[in-house]
């Protein structure tokens, strides 16, 4: 796993590239995600504070995915907007999020700057799979996710793995209040102008939390976030993607140097359950779910 700034990306694009080519056996997947595109939306640091942390801390989970997975991460997408304390906009009053498809380089430079390198590494022969935005909401309870609609129903099949996956993880992340749409007033966010970009083996999402609260399972009380509850929910987003790619054997169980307590169904069950605001936590006919058994799980 590499952090890189903009400034870096030109030389860590080719040395990428020249390590896939010399060593076939060793690419690996990327992910790219981005936060606080909207200034006002702070819980949505807090979350990428959570992913950061986990990822490059010493959990065998961690240490995994840095051997399998490049996170190329971008905690702020908007940073005149989050010191001028605004909401929605920029410094020169531009709502970022409605500027991916033609970004430009004066008016909205982190914006431009962070298309360039998403469009670079799409070239890589690595390949670019995951994009995530991470916002937070205003009306809506717990954490949940926008995704495209297309054409194809093997490939919707397959963009509702992750969230599904991520559904069992997270006890506050709902996937009954998970959509996908193609909004014509969204056209312009990173999530709708970036899944039509990239091909049909990349993922791109809006991964939303509440501002305020979620329901836990079997509650019929909302709980309170707290910045504590944010990071965990990046913890737990991180960690999701270890079981996605054991789902589709990129990562081989057999290898994986992870203690089986880790792996322990007691564990498991304290995530199993849906909550009360419809988590949607169910077993049958889910293709996310047919691993479950195996997920990753507990307090990190």
């Amino acid at each position: 796993m590499q952090f890189f700034l903009i400034s870096h990306t030109a030389w860590s694009f080719h040395r990428e590239k020249i390590a896939a080519q010399q060593n076939p056996e060793k690419v690996k997947k990327l992910v790219v995600l981005t936060a606080r595109v909207h200034p006002g939306e702070s819980p949505a640091s807090f979350i990428c504070q959570g992913v950061i942390d986990f990822l490059v801390s010493q959990h065998p989970v961690a240490q995994t995915l840095r051997d399998h997975v490049i996170f190329k991460i971008v905690p702020m997408l908007n940073p005149d907007g989050v010191y001028l304390g605004n909401y929605r906009c920029s410094l020169m009053g531009f709502d970022l999020n409605r500027h991916w498809q033609e970004p430009s380089p004066w008016a909205h430079p982190t914006l431009h700057a962070v298309k360039q390198l998403i469009v670079r590494l799409s070239q890589d022969p690595v390949g670019l799979e995951f994009y995530i935005d991470v916002h937070a909401h205003s009306t809506m309870m717990n954490g949940f996710m926008y995704g495209n609609v297309f054409e194809e129903e093997e490939r919707v099949q397959r963009q509702a793995v992750f969230p599904r996956l991520l559904c069992h993880n997270a006890p506050d992340f709902s996937f009954s209040n998970t959509s996908f749409n193609r909004d014509v007033v969204k056209a312009g966010t990173g999530r709708r102008f970036l899944g039509g970009l990239l091909d049909d083996t990349s993922y791109c999402y809006t991964l939303e939390v509440s501002f305020y609260s979620y329901m836990t399972a079997g509650s019929t009380s909302p709980v309170p976030y707290t910045e504590d509850t944010y990071m965990k929910l990046g913890r737990n987003v991180a960690r999701t993607f270890l079981d996605y790619y054991r789902h589709n054997n990129f990562i081989d169980d057999n290898k994986l140097q992870i203690p089986n307590h880790i792996n322990s169904m007691e564990v498991l069950s304290q995530g199993r359950h849906g909550n009360g605001n419809g988590n949607g936590r169910t077993s049958g006919g889910e293709r996310g779910a047919e691993r479950t058994n195996q997920s990753i799980t507990g307090e990190y």
